[in-house]
């Protein structure tokens, strides 16, 4: 039986994707929480807490859209052209976000706040529109042949814009348990008291979603809800629960410090298995597979060697980065 090279790239892609997500995503739910703390010191603890990584986190977004492009340019040529608008401005969130990253620091205190309010717009335009791009892919593209059929508006529906609701309240959960983490005194009891009521509305957007999506799509409730399916996906929403519960727990014990964060992630893992199983196992719902998508077997074997040896790199580097910069962020430190 020989190798299938195309679910080892689909693998290669979930993970860089999932690795994106856990993050960027709480980099970028500290500029979706500023808008929470106006005292200066404080916004540069925030700031300084991602500063050593911030940048690093995107590695893993530009690897899944070269994987995308080289091992499934079918799914690419699909997903840019449904999804042009939304990915242009998620771009331009992103480098706005990253050049008031970097302004707010050189600039005069009278000019910081214009950077402050372009750290927040661009983090909040970011996450959005990667929420539309996650609600897009569980609605499905309209392809004929091999080409995209749709409207350049099409990704403009109500589900879309609440999955990028969804997400920036996830993000902005991901930032407060990081500096449940990473902070101490006032910004961390505030930071606790905004984690609770964040995983309330998270829960929330994860039950709207959880139910919006087999009423309007047949195919994705007959795999949730149908038998045998049913008993082999229930821990899914069950470890939804538990972790839940303890997350609750673990955010009222003022010792816990690491814990919110981790349960954090397991969160994010849950949800992003939901969407797996949900689509699986098209790469351009509802028809096209990951291997009708493919690229050719020795193309993406030539990739893969690359892959092999960049990814241990790529992973090595941010062990390092997070190792060196852990521990409590101190007022004054950091980024300058």
């Amino acid at each position: 039986m020989g190798i299938d090279l195309s679910l080892i790239w689909f693998v290669i892609i979930v993970f860089a994707t999932l690795m994106y997500i856990v993050m960027d995503g709480f980099d970028l739910g500290i500029g979706i929480l500023f808008p929470a703390i106006q005292d200066a010191d404080d916004r540069d603890v925030m700031v300084n807490s991602v500063a050593p990584v911030w940048d690093g986190n995107e590695t893993w977004l530009v690897l899944g859209g070269a994987a995308l492009f080289g091992a499934f340019p079918l799914a690419y040529a699909v997903i840019i052209d449904a999804l042009t608008i939304p990915l242009t401005l998620m771009l331009l969130g992103l480098i706005f976000r990253g050049v008031a990253f970097e302004f707010r620091f050189k600039a005069t205190p009278a000019h910081r706040p214009f950077w402050d309010k372009a750290f927040v717009g661009g983090s909040v335009l970011a996450t959005f529109t990667q929420g539309i791009v996650v609600g897009a892919v569980i609605n499905g593209f309209e392809v004929t042949g091999r080409a995209y059929s749709g409207g350049a508006f099409d990704w403009f529906t109500p589900f879309n814009l609440f999955c990028g609701l969804g997400l920036v309240i996830a993000y902005a959960f991901l930032g407060a348990t990081w500096l449940v983490m990473k902070s101490e005194n006032p910004l961390q009891v505030r930071m606790r008291q905004a984690s609770k009521r964040l995983l309330l509305a998270l829960l929330g957007i994860i039950a709207v979603i959880s139910l919006w999506t087999p009423l309007a799509q047949p195919a994705i409730a007959a795999r949730w809800f149908s038998l045998p399916n049913l008993f082999f996906l229930l821990p899914v929403p069950l470890l939804v629960v538990v972790l839940s519960l303890w997350q609750w727990r673990s955010l009222n014990n003022p010792n816990s410090h690491h814990l919110p964060f981790i349960l954090t992630l397991g969160l994010v893992f849950l949800g992003f298995s939901g969407l797996g199983i949900s689509i699986w196992p098209h790469i351009i719902p509802p028809s096209i597979t990951l291997w009708q998508a493919a690229a050719p077997p020795q193309s993406q074997g030539f990739m893969l060697v690359g892959a092999l040896f960049i990814i241990p790199i790529i992973l090595v580097y941010t062990f390092w980065s997070y190792y060196v910069f852990r521990g409590k962020v101190q007022p004054g430190e950091g980024y300058h």
